[in-house]
């Protein structure tokens, strides 16, 4: 983590000003540069604000302070501008690098923001100021001891908990995260109304119902790459599972809803169109239910095959060329040596050993589907 002594460094204006200076040059180069004062400390602050620039264009923009392992757990701008929270005050029990503490000061009155590490505080405070955001509180303390001495109500209380443990090794189970929100949630329901919880993106939804009974979940990705998985407690809605794919749409049914799919019969040479569910709708198992009437789909991992071109879907939609049984020998006396895109969904073979029994390489413009529709292995060329 960073130091205090470098904290202070960063905040001196001559090293503010050659960040700026230089900021659109390789920081490997500015690190060599003998021409510059404090070069290496100048070198990695362009550095981590060149990976900024994409997943937190207003702290590139505003030249904050970037330190690298906040950087890396915080959400990126898009991510934080999503949550639905909004009111007069929200308590923020894990500010970090600070990322959802800004959006939500966008939304709410008042920000109340903790951060248990003084130095880090010290740059939440400095790039907040930078930022222009002047209704947020960065409070130093420790999450729980300022939960149970806290005389305030908030209308929200959010948490993105600490998923590093002791050795740097990932952390799924809230209860082993930092701090406990399922130890914590009695006493936050008593001094906000609702509670949301950003959780790890490969936390199972099912859980969060067991563990928050009546919660409503949402999985959100972008990119079809699943970003978070937010869990929202309180307020009488009475439960909903939510898959959110940033940019394209949301579907949402009542959690634990009951409805039952039967497998459908394979149309084989009819099928026109491949739908490729959204991650989100895949990690929240909503997938089916989307695409109910539209596609006829297998498992909530797998594809859809429709026979005219689907409407208002959460996914990617690819015209079929052809679809044939997995016959590795066929393929690779067909395709051996061809560059193609393989998409793969509900497949028991790796990328590499596909790759290995066909011949085919990665890249160009083709693309090309495997996939298993009941027993039946099977590839498919797209268009």
């Amino acid at each position: 983590m960073i130091s205090y002594e470098h904290y202070r460094l960063l905040c001196k204006a001559e090293v503010c000003r050659a960040i700026d200076e230089n900021i659109s040059r390789d920081a490997l180069s500015v690190a060599l540069d003998k021409r510059i004062e404090h070069a290496a400390e100048v070198a990695t602050q362009i550095k981590y604000l060149g990976r900024a620039r994409k997943k937190l264009p207003s702290y590139f923009d505003a030249r904050c302070i970037i330190p690298s392992l906040a950087f890396e757990q915080s959400s990126s701008e898009e991510c934080a501008a999503h949550k639905p929270l909004a009111g007069g005050s929200v308590l923020d029990l894990t500010c970090g690098l600070g990322v959802d503490a800004l959006y939500l000061s966008r939304k709410f009155d008042r920000v109340v923001t903790i951060e248990r590490d003084e130095v880090l505080a010290e740059v939440a405070r400095e790039n907040f100021r930078r930022l222009g955001a002047a209704n947020i509180e960065v409070v130093c303390a420790d999450s729980a001891a300022y939960v149970a001495e806290c005389t305030d109500h908030f209308d929200w209380c959010y948490a993105d908990p600490d998923r590093r443990g002791s050795k740097g090794e990932k952390l799924v189970r809230l209860e082993d995260c930092s701090p406990d929100m399922v130890a914590l949630m009695p006493r936050l329901l008593t001094i906000a109304d609702r509670v949301c919880i950003k959780a790890s993106p490969i936390f199972d939804v099912e859980e969060a119902q067991h563990l928050f009974e009546g919660c409503s979940v949402e999985v959100v990705s972008l990119g079809d790459e699943c970003k978070e998985v937010l869990i929202y407690i309180g307020g009488g809605d009475g439960g909903k599972l939510t898959a959110t794919a940033l940019g394209i749409g949301s579907y949402t049914l009542p959690a634990g809803s009951s409805e039952v799919f039967l497998a459908p019969e394979f149309k084989g040479e009819t099928y026109r169109w491949l739908v490729q569910p959204d991650v989100a709708l895949q990690k929240s198992r909503l997938a089916r239910a989307h695409l109910a009437g539209k596609a006829d789909i297998w498992s909530e991992n797998g594809y859809g095959f429709a026979e005219e071109r689907p409407e208002n879907v959460i996914g990617r939609i690819y015209e079929i060329e052809s679809i044939e049984p997995f016959e590795p020998k066929r393929l690779k006396r067909e395709m051996k040596g061809r560059k193609m895109q393989i998409l793969k969904r509900d497949f028991p073979l790796s990328t590499e050993r596909l790759m290995a029994m066909t011949g085919l390489k990665e890249g160009g413009s083709g693309r090309v589907a495997f996939t298993t529709v009941g027993t039946n292995f099977l590839s498919i060329k797209l268009k």
